[in-house]
């Protein structure tokens, strides 16, 4: 019988995702979207000096941010605002550990089901393991490998200060990937174009000005040292003696420029056009000076020996074709002829989005918050955001690079692994703070989240459902059966109530809860089921016998805690829509029908009265970039398009898109990559639906005030 219902249950799935799929199909075939038309009208456009309009260009594993010049002219202006980063994935280091200090040193025991379970946590006394506490988070840390920027003079020789300069005119033309900037000093115009390489970390430059026969403007090289601080601007010059920078080979029209740090040592190549010398200003500190009226430099990071360097005309070729590719390919939603006044603002918001998650967060390993402009929580990576990085990959028609993130947890699998089997449990439990070798940061915090846990299953499906095929299934099987695997052994049975529950010790979504009175998260509940379900799916697709295990868990799992036809935050948490300190945060009961499809532990009477309630009493001013795309979700879900785009707009500081489309949160996370994925998941949603939705857009009003057209959009679970 049990096998019988996984069968019907695929047979039906696949019948829902065919049908919507030539819905979709039909959709879009008489309204051909100009989509250079559409992207290019939301190039971005500067015009004066603003610390929080600094603007990226990248290939999604390598980034470069830039100020007005179109270079890193003045880090230490900009490094309170968007700083000015060059960053890649595979730029760590690593102080040595010099005091002996011992992972194990970072864990304490919990009760859990009566017994003693390890968790790494920020423990303060004895000093010693108070030390290692803070060397295991800090490192490795993640490394801006040089500032590159010009070094202006005036007239007189005095420098250049960013009030100097005038006739500010910048643009980054998102069709392209091309930055042009112009400026004057003294009168005196320059002219600058900027890109990215696509198949290697290297920028490309172009300068014209008579500033470069006066002997005004040069272009500076500089190295930071990796301050293996919560956030690094990149502007730490006084470096410890023990980093070298030299010059290793230098011919007319070349440099090659070695970098050794703690454990990282990396090779810059400067090319260039034209006549210039190189010399070493002072230490960490090159000048490249050219003579003539312009100069044409390609600046290659390397950690490996370095392949043949490109021209700058390579480069801004290779970046024309690879962005104009991107944008041909893949979703793209129109919102003119609109009469609501917010449309071109999401649209705006939408294309930036998709160019910046493009630009910073496609690489091979999940992104860091901050993307590839600067670090926090030293650059690194949180399991439990790359959901809102990831999932809309997959979505807008291009899962390849969600795909290409995945086969980082093959990297981190023997360390999940081995977290699980340390606690007790079985299967793969997946780090939280993490890093590219997929060792565990301790915290007080995130040792207790368990949200990520489900994410590989959800990723893995939205691969199968874009490539239905026995190859997906077997490339990611292993590591969705493990993780399943951890999931049915982590409940605790309550043996009084015949019921599997979640915790103690557990910390929601909502990090506002005490881990060692918490029980049955709302989120996490329904989460537990629909993954539970999903990788039985699996089982089922290869054939193989479901766990019994799993099959018991899914049936015996709480139910998720109601209260006066509310919804509760935890089971545990019966004052959760009286005690202040429970309304901030994330309100991540909303995950367990915005995030998720109706699972069979859902009421959605009682999730719109939950709705309903959250919306009213929340601090909304306490929460965080992606709450809002969670919260339209849900509203979409619940059939209520008007608040969905109500949520999209809400008037609260960490819910801004600045000039150049970053969500800016606050001053210590001036940027925040996950608010734009989330806004890209929930705005694929509210145009393309979900299995079983029935309402052409349905997260859109259909009072007329909406005029909305996409493509390639694929709908939600």
């Amino acid at each position: 019988m049990k096998n019988t219902f996984w069968i019907t249950t695929i047979v039906l799935a696949f019948s829902l995702y065919g049908c919507k799929k030539e819905e979709h199909t039909e959709e879009t075939a008489d309204n051909a979207i100009d989509r250079k038309v559409l992207v290019t009208r939301h190039n971005v456009h500067i015009s004066e000096v603003d610390t929080l309009a600094s603007l990226t260009v990248g290939n999604g594993a390598f980034a470069f941010t830039t100020d007005v010049t179109g270079l890193q002219s003045f880090p230490e202006y900009y490094e309170r605002g968007i700083p000015l980063g060059t960053l890649s994935e595979w730029g760590w280091n690593a102080k040595p550990n010099d005091q002996d200090y011992s992972f194990e040193e970072t864990l304490k025991d919990y009760e859990q089901n009566g017994r003693k379970v390890s968790y790494a946590t920020q423990i303060k006394t004895p000093q010693h393991a108070k030390e290692a506490v803070e060397f295991f988070r800090s490192n490795p840390h993640r490394v801006h490998l040089g500032n590159l920027g010009f070094e202006l003079t005036k007239k007189d020789g005095t420098p250049v200060k960013p009030e100097d300069l005038n006739d500010i005119d910048q643009t980054l033309d998102l069709w392209t990937g091309m930055l042009t900037s112009s400026f004057t000093v003294e009168g005196i115009p320059v002219e600058v174009k900027t890109a990215s390489a696509q198949n290697s970390d290297a920028i490309a430059v172009t300068v014209n000005s008579k500033l470069i026969a006066s002997g005004q403007l040069k272009i500076r090289l500089r190295f930071a040292a990796p301050t293996a601080a919560w956030t690094d601007y990149g502007t730490q010059w006084e470096n410890p003696k023990q980093y070298k920078s030299s010059i290793a080979a230098q011919d007319d029209t070349s440099a090659l420029i070695e970098r050794q740090l703690d454990s990282l040592n990396y090779k810059v190549a400067l090319n260039w056009e034209g006549t210039a010398t190189v010399s070493e200003k002072e230490a960490h500190y090159f000048l490249v000076e050219p003579t003539g009226d312009q100069i044409a430099l390609t600046c290659t990071f390397a950690d490996t020996e370095l392949k043949e360097n490109n021209t700058t005309e390579t480069i801004f070729k290779d970046s024309a074709t690879a962005w104009e590719s991107y944008w041909s390919n893949g979703g793209i939603v129109d919102f003119s002829g609109s009469t609501d006044p917010r449309a071109n603002e999401l649209e705006r918001r939408v294309v930036l989005s998709q160019y910046l998650t493009k630009a910073q967060t496609a690489g091979k390993m999940p992104p860091q918050e901050t993307g590839l402009t600067y670090n926090s929580w030293y650059g690194k990576p949180h399991l439990e955001m790359h959901w809102w990085h990831g999932v809309h990959y997959a979505l807008w028609g291009r899962p390849q690079y969600l795909e290409n993130t995945l086969n980082w947890y093959e990297t981190a699998f023997d360390n999940a692994k081995a977290l699980a089997e340390r606690q007790g449990f079985k299967g793969a439990r997946w780090q939280k703070m993490t890093d590219p070798y997929g060792d565990e940061g301790p915290s007080s915090v995130g040792a207790f989240l368990i949200w990520q846990q489900p994410h590989f299953i959800t990723f893995a499906e939205l691969l199968y459902r874009a490539d239905s095929s026995a190859a997906t299934l077997n490339k990611y099987k292993e590591r969705v059966f493990a993780t399943a695997e951890f999931m049915a052994s982590f409940p605790d049975y309550d043996e009084a109530n015949d019921r599997y529950v979640l915790g103690p010790p557990v910390i929601p979504a909502q990090e506002r809860f005490e881990k060692t009175e918490t029980v049955n998260p709302t989120y996490e509940l329904a989460y537990w089921n629909w993954a539970l379900k999903t990788a039985s799916a699996w089982k089922e697709r290869v054939g193989e016998s479901v766990p019994e295990q799993w099959t018991e868990v899914l049936e015996k799992l709480s139910a998720l805690p109601v209260q006066e036809d509310y919804y509760l935050a935890t089971e545990s948490a019966t004052d959760s829509y009286t005690k202040p300190e429970f309304l901030t945060d994330h309100p991540s009961v909303f995950g367990a029908y915005g995030m998720l499809p109706e699972t069979s532990l859902l009421n959605k009477a009682t999730m719109r009265n939950t709705f309903d309630k959250v919306w009213e009493v929340w601090t909304w001013e306490d929460t965080w970039g992606w709450d809002f795309p969670m919260t339209a979700m849900t509203a979409a879900r619940l059939g209520m398009p008007e608040k969905a785009v109500d949520a999209l707009f809400m008037d609260v500081q960490t819910n801004t898109y600045l000039k150049n489309g970053h969500n800016y949160q606050e001053e210590r996370l001036t940027l925040y990559m996950p608010g734009n994925g989330g806004l890209l998941t929930a705005v694929a949603m509210m145009c393309a639906g979900w299995d079983g939705a029935e309402t052409k857009n349905p997260g859109f009003p259909k009072d007329g005030s909406w005029n909305v057209k996409w493509e390639d959009l694929e709908p939600f679970f």
